[in-house]
């Protein structure tokens, strides 16, 4: 579901962030928004200066009102920041996630954003060389060294120091559209991301459309991984009247609290036939399907394909590219 409305995709300078990662993405995007369509949004890139670590980031140019659509923490080639560094930017980034923007990272900014609290039983990409540090420093925090690219929806962490471009490319693919996401992968001869699919991706939901009670209810399901999706719990979480939580979750989503919940669960889905040799009716029931038969019909719906026609033509796909 795509929504056409402005994308500010706002990267945040801290010091010793790495230039080479920061002019790297201003090009990417750029390029990709060149390529997008009337139909999609218009695109731009604003960056976002922390000038100590108790402040928060102010926006170069002009004011900093209005929540930016995504925040990127770039790489840093010097050591991870410490927990004291980056105070001010990690309240910063809790506070605008709590509005509706997405968090993303690159490599070692992955600290930064595990310092927000956001990311305790969520699975955070670092590099290898890092990943005991992250864990030691958040050991509530599901650190994964072997994925360069982890999307959870509302936060994106690219695992390594040169990830940049898949982060860049999963973040086109998901506000201008899988052409302009390969066409500007071809202008920079560089891969689409691992794992992409020339069909519906990972569930992008629209968290920038100021209702600050679905909002509060869309970060739990995404954190809690849509485990809980009964009714009386969902209202109670947004603290409203169940018909009023209804009419209003989908005045602001587009979708039905079941129909959201659906999609959160598919694209979890989708990455665990990916990622894991998982069988199906084991990758339904980690993602809250105790009826194997109910996901394959939920996931054909949603996806258009089986569950084991999406893993064949993933692994075929991946085969392709590696030859």
């Amino acid at each position: 579901m795509r929504h056409i409305n402005n994308i500010d995709i706002g990267l945040v300078l801290y010091p010793g962030v790495q230039q080479a990662a920061v002019l790297g993405l201003v090009d990417l995007f750029g390029i990709a928004a060149a390529y997008g369509g009337q139909s999609t949004p218009a695109l731009r890139v604003t960056r976002w200066h922390q000038h100590a670590p108790d402040l928060a980031p102010v926006r170069d140019g002009g004011d900093d009102t209005g929540v930016p659509s995504v925040l990127i923490v770039p790489p840093t080639l010097a050591a991870p920041p410490g927990p004291d560094a980056c105070v001010g930017l990690a309240a910063w980034l809790r506070a605008r996630h709590a509005e509706g923007a997405v968090l993303a990272s690159v490599c070692v900014g992955a600290f930064v954003l595990a310092d927000t609290g956001l990311m305790a039983g969520r699975r955070v990409a670092t590099p290898r060389a890092f990943a005991a540090a992250l864990q030691r420093r958040h050991p509530d925090v599901r650190v994964d060294a072997d994925r360069p690219l982890v999307d959870d929806g509302d936060v994106i962490t690219a695992g390594g120091l040169m990830h940049w471009p898949a982060l860049g490319l999963r973040l086109v693919d998901r506000f201008l559209g899988p052409e302009a996401m390969l066409r500007t992968a071809r202008a920079l001869l560089i891969d689409p991301p691992d794992g992409w699919q020339p069909c519906p991706g990972v569930f992008a939901p629209c968290l920038t459309h100021g209702d600050a009670a679905v909002l509060k209810v869309q970060h739990w399901l995404q954190a809690t991984q849509a485990r809980d999706v009964a009714l009386e719990t969902l209202a109670r979480m947004a603290g409203l009247e169940e018909r009023t939580f209804l009419r209003r979750f989908r005045r602001a989503t587009g979708l039905t609290s079941t129909e959201y919940c659906q999609r959160l669960r598919v694209g979890r889905a989708r990455e665990l036939l990916q990622s894991s040799r998982l069988s199906i009716d084991r990758v339904a029931w980690e993602v809250g399907y105790a009826d194997p038969g109910a996901f394959r019909k939920v996931f054909t719906r949603i996806v258009g394909v089986a569950p084991g026609e999406f893993r064949r033509r993933c692994a075929a796909e991946q085969g392709a590219r590696a030859a």
